[in-house]
Parts: C-alpha cells; structure tokens; sequence
C-alpha cells in the first residue's frame, strides 16, 4: 500500500487506462447495437464496393406520394449512371423502403384490441432484420398484400400461441392472414423508444385500401395518414459524400438545413460524435413537424449515450496519455545527455585512436624501415 502511494500518479494514471477502456468499449457496443443502422454493411457483405444507408423524414402534410418515390428513384439511377455505374447490367446498386404509421383495431372473434401499425414498402426488412419467431417477412414479391407481419404479443392476443403463419384475423374489419411472428429490438434504446406498444406491418397498398372512399373522412385527412413519413435507401457510394449530396440535391422535400436529411452509415463516427457535443444544446430544440418512427428515436438516444460514453474516454484518457507522452520526452531527453555525456566523447576517442592507427600504418607502409 505505501508503495502504490509513494507512486499515487502511477496508480491513479493506470486506473484511469481502465475506465478509458471501459468507455471505449462502451462507445463500441453503442455504435453497433441497431441492426436498424447497419443496412449499408449488410447489403456490401463481402464486396469491395462501398456503401451509404441514408433516411429521409417529411410531415404529414407533404402528402409524398408514390410516384414521387418512383420518379426519386429514377434520379438515383442517374446519379450512379454519372458516377460511371452501369445501371442497367449491374444489380444491388440501390435499394430502398418506405413506411409511414398509425393505429388500427385486430380482431379474431372475441378477442381485439388496438395496435400500431407500420405500413411498409420496398425492402423495409432489409433495413430492419427483426427477429422472427414463426414465418416470414413481407416482400415486394409477395402476390397478395394482406400478409402482416404481427409481434409476439398481438399474435397471443388473437391467437394464443406465437406458431400463427397463415391463419386469419381481421384488421379494421378487413379480412388478413398472418406471414409470420416476430420479437421486438432487444437494445434498450428501442426499448425505451417503443414502451410496451404492440406493433404490427402490413403492406402499404392493403393500408391505403383500409382508407379508400372512407365517407367520414375527408380527403385532406386521409392524404394526411396515408402520407409517407419515411424513405430509407441504400446506395453505392463512390466517394464519401456521394450518397448526402445526391439526396440532397434530387429528394422531394428538404427542410431547414435539410435537417430531415441524414447518411445513417457515418452517424457514429468520432467526427461526427464530436459535433454532437459541440452542439448538444441545439440538438434537444428541434422545430419539424415530423414525428420520429421508433427506430429514428432510439438511434438519436443511441448517438447521445456514444458521445457521452466518448467524452468519457476523451476525459479517462487524457492522463495516461500525459503520462506516456512525458515519459517519451523524458526518456528522450535522458537519452540524449547519456549519448553527449558517455557514449559520444567515448565513441568519438575510439574513433580518433582508429583513425590514428590507420594513419601510422598507411605510413610505415610508404616508408618501410624508417622507424
């Protein structure tokens, strides 16, 4: 003990190497628990081709209609076809998906309740790989559009049991089949961000049928509902930036400082953790008038703790840090005097005797029997 106190700022600085680990293994595992953010590395795998995953927000009150999105896509295509891709022979360059949400009433006989719903398009489970227990995803290819996909608790709601792929219920009274049983995000930032709501997603076309020529509606309010709120796509990326700018200059709806814009993939970068320190105040007032699907929310709270969990290693860290960098200069300013004061003056001598001695035999050499 006396040692470790004749030596506190040793100790003190090791103590700190631990938690600077501690905070950059926490920083770490932030960074990569939502698969949510992670569609660009899943859709590369093992290609040399870079990647971004970028998502749009809009309000209800843009109305983003389908075609837009088509037309959107279009523009993509060109972008990539000017950056010198072939888009018309090379496949996987892009992908995309949209969604918007409400609340709907499930029945199967007796048994009902209301549920939020997430209205999907394109390939939304490639940007979000739930975890299914029974059955399959929804996809473009799907033939019919009634298939949704129920969580666990809703799927025990109407049925009792999780193992429910095919079997039938109705969804505002309209007639649907259940593809499949999944569980909710495990992390608890989505668990924070989700409560203990159900959630249930059905095809975006089947949800714009639930809504078609409702006469207690009027058309404002069902444009308003049925507008999309979402759009997430994945793009090759030449050089970095590519996928910003290219939404930027080509998406339907921009706000502010194209604040509903974002590139998920560069998101827990330290540059741009750093930022969001620097601009934390400004971060906590936001004046869209969007609200944030689940996902988006529990990325934010997930950016928040990693830069904290960074400031925290930034502030660990530093001592140790000192420590080592006074130590090099120390050893290097040692070093030094030791080489002027012992090793150079006797490098130097031997040096001269040497040259002496090769000196005194390139004479006796030239003059043999002179000495």
């Amino acid at each position: 003990m006396r040692k470790l106190l004749r030596h506190w700022p040793l100790t003190l600085a090791a103590l700190l190497a631990v938690c600077c680990g501690v905070c950059v293994w926490r920083l770490w595992a932030v960074s990569n628990c939502l698969p949510s953010q992670k569609a660009a590395q899943r859709w590369q795998g093992t290609g040399e081709r870079s990647f971004a995953q970028g998502s749009c927000y809009m309000p209800p009150t843009f109305n983003m209609k389908l075609d837009e999105i088509y037309k959107f896509r279009n523009d993509m295509a060109q972008k990539l076809k000017g950056a010198s891709y072939d888009v018309e022979r090379e496949k996987g360059l892009y992908s995309d998906a949209w969604s918007t949400s409400g609340t709907v009433k499930v029945a199967n006989g007796r048994r009902s309740g209301e549920v939020q719903v997430f209205a999907v398009g394109g390939n939304f489970f490639a940007f979000h790989p739930l975890r299914l227990v029974s059955g399959s995803y929804l996809t473009p290819n799907d033939v019919m559009d009634d298939r949704v996909l129920l969580d666990r608790e809703t799927a025990w709601l109407l049925f009792g049991a999780s193992d429910v792929a095919g079997l039938s219920f109705s969804l505002e009274g309209i007639p649907m089949v259940a593809a499949g049983v999944y569980e909710h995000e495990q992390d608890a930032f989505s668990r924070a961000a989700t409560g203990d709501t159900r959630r249930i997603y059905m095809h975006y076309s089947a949800f714009q049928r639930l809504y078609a020529g409702d006469s207690k509606l009027t058309q404002d309010v069902i444009n308003n509902i049925l507008a999309v709120s979402c759009y997430e796509l994945v793009t090759a990326e030449p050089v970095k930036g590519f996928a910003y700018s290219s939404v930027t200059d080509k998406f339907p709806y921009k706000a502010g400082n194209n604040e509903n814009i974002l590139v998920n993939t560069y998101r827990f970068e330290l540059p741009q953790l750093y930022r969001l320190l620097k601009n934390r105040m400004q971060r906590s007032m936001r004046t869209g008038s969007w609200v944030y699907p689940y996902w988006e929310n529990a990325a934010r709270a997930a950016e928040d703790r990693a830069s904290l969990w960074l400031l925290g290693a930034a502030l660990t860290g530093a001592l140790p840090a000192g420590l080592v960098f006074y130590w090099v200069i120390r050893s290097l300013v040692r070093g030094k005097k030791k080489l002027q004061d012992d090793v150079l003056p006797d490098a130097t001598a031997k040096g001269r005797e040497f040259f002496r001695e090769q000196s005194r035999r390139r004479w006796e050499k030239k003059h043999p029997g002179e000495y």
